[in-house]
């Protein structure tokens, strides 16, 4: 990561989030999660609860050919977490960047209730 700010138990439950998706190392995503985590992607589609959204992402993640993420920033509190990375796929052979900015909820037991997606569209 290039700008981090002192963790806190919210930025690094997402941290670790984060960096187990990455490896696809399901069952550490999972204790990230609440049970009854919401996931809002950037086109309104939505994954409720935990098992659904890992069985989405567990299906997703290795379709996608030359996946990696970079982490520009994390911050936030205990509840409220905003990560700022972007995402590398390959389209056709050639790589495609999409930068992003995830919203996090954190509960009462410091997991992730609720994730919202929004992505930045390039010309």
């Amino acid at each position: 990561m290039t700008d981090q700010v002192p963790a806190n138990r919210g930025t690094a439950v997402v941290e670790r989030y984060l960096d187990r998706i990455v490896a696809r190392d399901w069952d550490a995503v999972a204790t990230c999660l609440a049970e009854d985590v919401v996931r809002v992607g950037p086109f309104g589609d939505l994954y409720t609860p935990r098992a659904p959204y890992l069985a989405f992402l567990s299906e997703l993640m290795p379709s996608l050919e030359g996946y990696s993420m970079h982490v520009e920033r994390i911050f936030g509190t205990d509840r409220l977490v905003v990560a700022e990375l972007s995402e590398t796929v390959s389209l056709d052979g050639t790589p495609v960047e999409t930068p992003e900015s995830l919203v996090f909820d954190l509960d009462d037991d410091g997991l992730i209730s609720h994730i919202s997606i929004y992505i930045q569209r390039r010309p």
